[in-house]
């Protein structure tokens, strides 16, 4: 151990300080073990986890242990992967000083951080090629000295040979030059002559950090090196790594969102390129590029539709994908994707299933035969469960989005599911067979014997959100005692079951009061006072006494679910609409004007607004701008951008119509 970069290390009052698991008296032994090579990895992992734990803040740890992280990670005697690793502790750290709000950033960490930045300065240098690769990320914390770090990047970048620092040196770069004053305009200089000229995979680079750079600002130089680079040179010369060929092509790609014509132009291109992993890329450009502007999918569907047939089965599967994603758009490949669903027309069996999703969206009969062979067979083919997850990787659909909109198909499909659910063994495929004959409603009602099976097992509340879902049949083929005796009393603490046994058997039978007794005492909780809302606005009428408890949350809340909630229950019960449609107006106005931000419960408050109808002629120009919007309103870059705007747009046409009249809702 050396005893020097340990110096004055007890002399350290370490128990006062805090880190993210309390007392911070356990640091010092944390640093020793970075000396003990059968223990130096896991202290360096224990430092990770406790002074920095998962950022947002900069304990009071940090600053005084910072200078002997720096001493081990410069000391040769620590294991080289054990030195970058604490010099990327070094970077989070930094990084957390940053971007944290002042108040969780210890006053200290400042002045030790600039200490750092001298220190680092003189690693660019260092001999292992990750070590410099991690020193170069860190620095690009030194907004404070941005000026300085800027020009030995560039210094170090012209004598680096290895690849990946290059590229991090770049990066850097661009990160700092938004905050330099003297070296700005050479720091973008630099960056576009690198763009311009150079090796492929350094143009690339530089146009990433030219975006930084300008932070956000389109650039002429992306889509000249986009198209030089991409397009005009082998990806082996601009990515040596082939797994990372389609990442590089899609982050490329959208860099020219500004420019929406020539991203579909490059786009389009790219689908073309004779190298299969750049069209995989340019598969996920496309997606994202639809997934964010309404014009993208006429203008690249057909595209994406030409590579059904390709040679390469994932690039069938997420053409069939990106088709069913755009829904009724896809209807001029209909006959394509109908080829897909059967073995002779696809042998990989996910590009099937996707193909079958793709026709339920489109509302094709053709998805109904192999789904009545699955739901028979063995391989089922969808999941027990929705994923809801931002980017491109193409995770198995659900069952329940799959055969949910096909209740007009009911007669053929309950057979077979009727059958499954009957054997299923496991909790989570009971959950989603009822859930979907949830989806179907009265048109489900022949399933009510195996949904009443159900009631005394582990799946008891979706069976009965079933048989609510259904109605009068299923109403009357159950004793009322005995669907009651399925509701437990009210308990203190927070339960899913009983609330929502409660709310189906009110909704099956009509009889609300274990519903209220349950949900009540929420209505002046901060949390779970929406399905308390939503049960007054059933009673209608009925739950006039709780009129100014409900104007008072409308008043109250602007934004999110509750407002929605509240409205509609306030205007269900007094039938009145001038306190009601200002606050729904209110409540959705924010999201017209900035894409990517609306979500469902805009779609729902637009709904609401059709059903009241000609008293929410106010909220007219505002429907008309989220029906005119180019820029989708919902967020972007997932799968369900498309289909939750397209729910969107047709509960704003509905609410035109109703609130403006025949004719205006165009």
């Amino acid at each position: 151990m050396n005893g020097d970069a340990l110096a004055g290390l007890d002399a350290i009052d370490w128990a006062p300080l805090r880190h993210a698991y309390g007392s911070a008296e356990d640091v010092p032994l944390m640093l020793r073990d970075l000396y003990r090579p059968e223990k130096a990895a896991r202290a360096c992992d224990d430092l990770l986890t406790h002074v920095h734990h998962q950022g947002g803040c900069v304990t009071t740890a940090a600053a005084p242990a910072l200078p002997y992280v720096l001493r081990a990670a410069a000391d040769p005697a620590v294991a080289p992967a054990v030195r970058q690793e604490l010099v990327e502790l070094v970077g989070c750290l930094a990084h957390s000083g940053n971007t944290a709000a002042a108040r969780f950033v210890d006053p200290a960490w400042h002045a030790a951080w600039d200490l750092a930045v001298t220190e680092l300065l003189t690693r660019l240098e260092a001999p292992e090629a990750a070590i410099r690769r991690a020193v170069a990320d860190a620095l690009a914390e030194a907004r404070h000295r941005a000026d300085e770090v800027l020009a030995a990047l560039p210094a170090r970048w012209a004598v680096e040979t290895d690849p990946g620092t290059r590229h991090q040196l770049v990066d850097s770069v661009g990160s700092l030059t938004p905050y330099a004053d003297e070296l700005r305009h050479a720091s973008l200089d630099w960056l576009r002559g690198l763009a311009d000229g150079g090796e492929p995979a350094a143009r690339l680079a530089a146009v990433q950090a030219l975006h930084t750079a300008l932070e956000g600002a389109a650039d002429a130089a992306y889509a000249r090196t986009l198209s030089e680079v991409l397009l005009g040179s082998d990806p082996a010369c601009w990515q040596p790594d082939a797994a990372r060929v389609e990442f590089t092509v899609a982050r490329t790609v959208r860099l020219l969102g500004a420019d929406p014509a020539e991203q579909i132009a490059a786009v389009r291109r790219l689908l073309a390129h004779p190298d299969a992993a750049v069209r995989t890329g340019a598969l996920k450009a496309a997606a994202e590029a639809m997934s964010r502007r309404r014009s993208a999918v006429p203008a690249l569907l057909p595209a994406v539709a030409r590579l059904l047939s390709a040679p390469e089965p994932d690039h069938r599967l997420f053409a069939a994908r990106v088709l069913g994603m755009c829904g009724h758009a896809a209807r001029p490949w209909a006959d394509a994707l109908a080829v897909m669903v059967t073995d002779g027309g696809e042998t990989h069996l996910p590009a099937q299933d996707h193909a079958v999703w793709a026709l339920s969206r489109l509302g094709d009969a053709r998805c109904v035969p192999p789904l009545v062979e699955r739901l028979a067979g063995e391989r089922l083919g969808f999941a027990d469960h929705e994923t809801h997850a931002d980017g491109w990787w193409t995770y198995g659909l659900s069952l329940v989005e799959t055969a949910g909109p096909l209740a007009a198909h009911a007669e053929v499909l309950l057979p077979p599911l009727r059958s499954r659910l009957a054997a299923a063994q496991a909790l989570g495929e009971r959950r989603a067979l009822c859930r979907l004959l949830e989806r179907w409603g009265p048109a489900a009602a022949p399933a009510v014997p195996e949904l009443t099976r159900l009631l005394g097992t582990d799946c008891a509340v979706w069976a009965l959100d079933a048989l609510a879902a259904i109605g009068p049949a299923a109403a009357e083929a159950l004793p009322r005692e005995r669907l009651r005796a399925l509701v437990p009393p009210p308990s203190e603490g927070r339960s899913f079951e009983g609330p929502a046994l409660a709310r189906a058997y009110g909704r099956l039978t009509g009889d609300r009061e274990p519903a209220l007794a349950h949900l009540l005492p929420t209505l002046d909780e901060p949390y779970g006072r929406q399905d308390t809302v939503t049960l007054l606005g059933e009673l209608g009428p009925a739950a006039a006494s709780y009129v100014p408890r409900l104007r008072e949350l409308l008043t109250r809340h602007r934004t999110s679910w509750l407002p929605l909630r509240v409205g509609a229950a306030l205007w269900r019960i007094t039938g009145e609409t001038h306190e009601v449609v200002p606050v729904l107006v209110g409540a959705i106005e924010p999201f017209a004007g900035q894409g990517g931000k609306a979500t469902r419960a805009v779609t729902e408050t637009i709904r609401l607004l059709g059903e009241i109808g000609p008293p929410a002629v106010e909220a007219v120009p505002l429907l008309r701008r989220y029906l005119d919007a180019d820029e989708r309103p919902v967020p972007h870059g997932t799968w369900r951008s498309v289909p939750d705007d397209d729910e969107l747009r047709d509960a704003t046409r509905a609410a035109l119509l109703a609130v403006s009249g025949p004719g205006r809702a165009t």
